[in-house]
């Protein structure tokens, strides 16, 4: 329930600022004709857990002024090795996963892994300008696990285009099973998992243009605090340590950006036992301004996987994660509403299906 009202109110916010009274009247501060990359976190369960550098917005605001951000994203996963894979599809009808079937799984030769879950995360993000180059920020954020409503729309679109079932239809709909059985990792949670708020995270921003040029880059640092030690599916009780580059062009109706980051990380997360500390991530985007109020985004996501051969040996775990996302921003008074969808491309069994974002952003003296 806790995870259900976070979301209602990401979708309410949006409501209420688009009837408040600083969408008219005198005084009223106009939005930025561009935002920048689509404010996304990575929602991939290998990895969830740890510092996450959120893509840098295009607009700024004023020495002394503040900005609050408020981003619901949700997303599908069935991610499976192809052992486990040629054995679902053995299976001769639909079922929940029982003991019978975990300990089939656990006796197939070699390395094998299920995630069938959905996750929704609420962020809230607080923004304030110390200056006309730098600013700060903190994300507070909170999940809510469970077998969710996206796996029937899922199963019937893959069978529309003839795509592949990945074995999903040898499972009960909308269950949460999670199965690891790695070098480094053994791990069964057929149950659902705990829902809470996870570690915040803390950040400084420095731009170079101050208003109106066509060039600008932003340098960022961030740490995620680990508040109350190790939480199953909530924190992996370490400090994560992070730094991004973010170079932006803008000219007329047009805007592109590109943005590099590390983070250095430590185990321990929804599946743990990875060895890999550093993670290098690369996003590409473009902004169109369609109309005054309207601008679509379109981005790609690169990301090294957590792990490497010390902890599997299986392909899919050791590829890059690859995301392709699409999104559409209304402008209303001071405010921006967002609403975006994300497809993993390339190697589809260590990132979400599908996922989407409905987001709020309220900035009255925002510029770009």
């Amino acid at each position: 329930m806790a995870g259900r009202a976070l979301l209602l109110l990401a979708l309410l916010l949006p409501a209420w600022a688009q009837g408040s009274p600083s969408d008219g009247g005198e005084g009223r501060q106009e939005s930025p004709a561009f935002n920048g990359l689509l404010r996304m976190r990575d929602l991939t369960p290998f990895g969830f857990l740890r510092l996450d550098m959120l893509p840098a917005s295009a607009a700024s605001g004023p020495t002394g002024s503040w900005g609050v951000e408020v981003d619901a994203g949700y997303q599908n996963t069935w991610a499976l090795s192809p052992n486990v894979q040629q054995y679902l599809q053995s299976l001769p009808s639909r079922r929940k996963l029982g003991p019978a079937e975990i300990q089939a799984i656990r006796d197939l030769p070699g390395e094998a892994y299920l995630v069938d879950l959905e996750l929704g995360l609420l962020d809230v993000t607080l923004h304030y300008k110390l200056s006309e180059h730098w600013g700060v920020y903190g994300v507070f954020s909170a999940v809510h696990y469970g077998g969710g409503f996206l796996d029937g729309t899922i199963e019937s679109f893959h069978n529309a285009f003839g795509f592949s079932s990945f074995g999903r239809p040898a499972l009960a709909r909308n269950d949460v099973n999670v199965i690891l059985d790695l070098k480094k990792t053994s791990l069964v949670q057929p149950e659902l998992p705990e829902n809470g708020v996870l570690d915040p995270t803390f950040g400084v921003r420095y731009n170079t243009a101050v208003d109106g040029e066509p060039w600008n880059v932003i340098i960022e640092g961030a740490v995620k605090v680990p508040y109350a030690g190790e939480r199953p599916f909530l924190s992996t009780g370490h400090t994560d340590l992070g730094a991004q580059v973010t170079l932006q062009r803008f000219w007329e109706r047009h805007a592109a950006y590109a943005s590099l980051s590390g983070v250095h990380t430590e185990a321990a997360d929804i599946t743990p036992g990875y060895s890999r500390t550093f993670i290098p991530t690369l996003i590409f985007g473009y902004e169109y301004r369609w109309t005054s109020r309207v601008n679509l985004v379109a981005q790609g996501y690169a990301s090294r996987s957590v792990y490497n051969h010390d902890d599997t040996d299986l392909p899919d775990l050791l590829k890059t994660k690859y995301q392709a996302s699409v999104g559409v921003r209304y402008r209303v008074g001071a405010s921006v509403l967002t609403f975006a969808v994300t497809e993993n491309l390339g190697a589809f069994n260590n990132t979400p299906d599908f996922g989407f974002q409905i987001g709020w952003t309220s900035s009255p003296a925002a510029t770009r």
